[in-house]
This record gives structure tokens, sequence and C-alpha cells, in this order.
């Protein structure tokens, strides 16, 4: 709920007599955002396609569906049922008729000719309860996503934490030495059965060869599993004591969860985020 809806409640005015309408639209309309419906079925059309309608003012005698059957439906309309239902009537007053009414779900009742001034306090009385139930709905919602949001994060923290990480020492010409840590995934197939470097696999091991300086790359390989792994590659040159190079150190970590928990950390954000908006003004 953004600060102008707050400040601005929205009433749907239901009457089939235009004059009944424009009478409410002149008496609510400088406090209030009044949307009109000339039917029980056009209003429903309005609640089902919007979620702002603050107050619900209800002519019960209208043509095809009345006040009574249209307040029935609206309580079955998913995230409606709290917003509160007025009837106002020139016809039925009497006390079954308004039992009738309550027991649909009206919150209160007025009989024509209405006092303007008593009918707009109500109407904000009720309105500012229901923008505050909305609120805090939204306010529940912010908390669920920021402790969903939380525990994502520690997910990620800790998989950063525990990065599985293979470290390669080769020669300066991309033999491999040893191999320290995890063993480095079949997918990586960039030496030969006898620890040869093959040429053009590794764009970050041959610059750190030709070049003499530290390189990096990301590699995805599918593995057997048929999963997609992702890799970030650092290769790094080794000196000698007369600084000349004598080979090449490669760390090679695996972020394929990571990614995922990065993901999983960044759409939580951004849910938190499209909530967050529910400051009152």
């Amino acid at each position: 709920m953004d600060a102008k809806r707050w400040r601005r409640a929205k009433v749907l005015a239901v009457d089939d007599q235009p004059a009944n309408l424009v009478t409410l639209d002149a008496v609510l309309s400088p406090e209030f955002e009044v949307i009109r419906a000339a039917s029980g079925e056009q209003a429903l059309s309005i609640l089902e396609s919007r979620d702002d309608i603050n107050v619900i003012l209800m002519d019960v005698q209208m043509p095809g569906m009345d006040g009574f059957e249209a307040a029935a439906r609206v309580k079955q309309i998913p995230g409606r049922r709290d917003i509160p239902i007025i009837f106002i009537t020139a016809v039925f007053n009497e006390d079954p008729f308004i039992r009738q009414g309550y027991e649909v779900g009206a919150v209160d009742y007025f009989t024509k000719p209405f006092n303007p001034e008593i009918l707009k306090l109500k109407v904000a009385i009720y309105a500012s309860f229901h923008q505050k139930i909305d609120l805090l709905g939204e306010w529940e919602r912010q908390i669920e996503a920021s402790g969903e949001l939380l525990q994502a994060g520690r997910k990620f923290a800790v998989m950063l934490e525990n990065m599985p990480i293979a470290v390669v020492v080769m020669d300066d010409e991309g033999r491999i030495r040893s191999v320290g840590s995890e063993h480095i995934h079949p997918g990586l197939d960039w030496w030969d059965s006898e620890g040869h470097l093959r040429t053009g696999r590794s764009t970050a091991i041959e610059h750190a060869i030709a070049k003499g300086e530290a390189s990096c790359e990301t590699v995805e390989v599918r593995g057997a599993d048929g999963g997609v792994h992702s890799f970030v590659c650092t290769a790094s040159p080794l000196r000698g004591r007369n600084g000349s190079a004598s080979g090449v150190i490669l760390i090679v970590r695996d972020v394929t969860e990571c990614d995922r928990a990065r993901v999983d950390l960044e759409r939580r954000t951004a849910g938190l985020a499209a909530v967050a908006n529910i400051r009152p003004a």
C-alpha cells in the first residue's frame, strides 16, 4: 500500500439509479475516491479486477441481482471478504430486512434520506479500519519475506565458506605435477591421460603460461547426471627465486550450488522489495 492509497480511501458505490450514484459521489468525493457500479454484477466485476477498494456502499433493491445476493457473493471473492459493506436503502428499513443484511456480511445500514455528515464519518471509520487491516497484512508478508531472506542469506554464506576447491600445480608447459584438496571434475578435460595440457581448452592457463600473468575464466560443464556445473578457474604463474616462470597454480572453485543460492537470494530480495512499499502517510 503506497502513501497515496493510504491518504485517499476508495469507496465502491453500487446503485442502479444514476441519480443516487451522483449524490453519493457529490457527498463523498471531496474526501474519498468514489468508484461507481450500476449493478451487483458490475460491482463483482470491479472487485475481481482490483484489490484497492476499502468500503462498499450497496443499494438493496436492484433489478437482477439485489444487494443481499451481491454482498453474499462479494464475501466469496478471494481477498475481499473483509471489505466493509454498508447497505443504503429507502425501502427495507424493518428488522427482518436489516437482519438479512447483517447475515450476508454488512457492517452497517443506512436508510434514505441519509445524513451526509454521518455517512462520511462512518465511511471514514470503516475505510481506516480496512486500510489498517490491509497494512497489517502487508507487514506480515514483509516479516515473512524478511525471514526467508535471512535464511537464504545464511545458506549463501555457508556455501561460500564451504565452497569445493581444487588446487592444481603445473610446470611451465601446463603438465600436472600435483592436485590438492578436491579432485578435478571430469568435465574439465583440459589434460590428457598423461597429464599434458590440451591446446585451446583453458584460456586462463594458457594466458598464465604465455604472458606470466594471472587470469580467470568461468566454465560450465555437463556432468554425468546431466546437470550443468559451474566453475570459476583462476590461473596464476609460479616464479622461481630468480623471478623466472617455473609453473602455474590453478585454483578451481565449484560455484554450482553457490550460484543457485545466489539466484534464490536475489529472488527473495526482489520479493521483499515488492512488499516493502507499505509506508502510510
